[in-house]
């Protein structure tokens, strides 16, 4: 993307960690409203599962954006949404992931996820440098497709200190996608006469959010959706080599980069400070939760408070969007994840005809 129509960039929102009063409470009426969007983004996903909540909450926050353009007393607490909570959701989502559900996925399933998530990084660069596409941009879309979406997309916006405006844009492509991909899917496994396991690790290698991946297979039969789920929970966990990864590219970028260039990357001075601290606590409740000690009863509701803080931080990232800067972005990006999402599709299946699991 030339310098002409990239979007404008943003320091990112720093997270928040004081507790006291008078730290928080001009964060109330911010958070407030963001908290008000994604309770109404969550109504709406219920409604309607195809689109889902955090979509929904992005979208509204925007087009709230684009009539109230929330002020100063607002600003803190959407900060404070966007980038904490932010991180929070990603911790809770850890509490329902299981080693021993990933072992049972299977050593034959895990050529098929690592192979769609290295083709689609790579294509996600290749591609989108050849569309002049910024780099935070590529790899939110790349990393959202490849991965899960916008739980991903949430991962890693911390790491890289994306904008809003490319978050928005890149959370939107990815739900285009989905939608295609829950209405196509279903009659594309019909067609090459796929068997129940075979839909499942497809839809959830090549599907990126849960509710699609859900929608998708569920199409499907009970059987594969049962397996798409285990495969799309074991996908999640590439988020932690990803990040560790964009982490340390960031690192290195601050230290070589000339003085000013880079205002929103943190220079990293020792390996522990590498890994951010919202991908320690995924790795404690993944693994709390492979101990058994959260119970089955609580995974539902502990899922419901990860996806609902997610809605929020979209929901706040939505109202924060550079609408300008959206509008400056063109059609290109759109371009790129309609190619990452092929690229997937086919890449998927052409492992698991390699594999033997087709």
């Amino acid at each position: 993307m030339t310098k002409e129509t990239e979007p404008p960039r943003r320091p990112p929102a720093v997270p928040v960690a004081q507790s006291e009063p008078s730290a928080l409470v001009p964060r109330l009426p911010g958070l407030a409203l963001a908290s008000s969007i994604a309770g109404a983004a969550t109504v709406v996903g219920r409604l309607f599962p195809i689109v889902g909540g955090p979509v929904t909450g992005i979208v509204l926050g925007i087009l709230l954006a684009a009539v109230l353009k929330p002020g100063a007393r607002l600003r803190p607490g959407i900060g404070t949404a966007s980038g904490f909570l932010l991180q929070v959701a990603v911790v809770v989502l850890g509490s329902q992931l299981s080693l021993v559900q990933i072992v049972r996925v299977g050593i034959s399933s895990l050529p098929v996820m690592v192979g769609t998530l290295v083709v689609c990084l790579a294509a996600a660069y290749w591609i989108g440098r050849g569309l002049g596409i910024v780099d935070d941009l590529r790899t939110l879309i790349g990393v959202g497709t490849g991965i899960c979406g916008a739980s991903a997309i949430a991962a890693v916006t911390p790491v890289i200190g994306a904008a809003g405006v490319e978050v928005s844009y890149a959370v939107s492509t990815i739900f285009l996608f989905n939608i295609a991909a829950v209405l196509a899917f279903p009659f594309l496994g019909h067609l090459l006469g796929m068997h129940q396991h075979a839909f499942g690790l497809f839809a959830g290698t090549a599907v990126n959010d849960m509710s699609s991946v859900v929608a998708a297979a569920t199409t499907y039969g009970a059987p594969a959706a049962d397996y798409a789920v285990v495969v799309k929970l074991t996908r999640t966990l590439m988020i932690i080599p990803i990040c560790l990864g964009l982490t340390i590219l960031a690192s290195r970028r601050t230290r070589t980069a000339p003085a000013g260039t880079t205002p929103h990357a943190r220079p990293r001075t020792r390996v522990v400070e590498l890994v951010p601290r919202f991908l320690v606590g995924f790795l404690l409740a993944a693994a709390v939760n492979t101990t058994g000690l959260i119970p089955d009863g609580a995974h539902h509701a502990l899922g419901e408070i990860s996806v609902f803080l997610i809605t929020t931080a979209l929901s706040a990232i939505g109202l924060s969007t550079d609408l300008v800067g959206l509008r400056r972005a063109g059609f290109r990006p759109l371009i790129l994840g309609g190619f990452l999402w092929m690229v997937v599709s086919i890449t998927s299946l052409a492992l698991q005809l390699a594999t033997g699991s087709l």
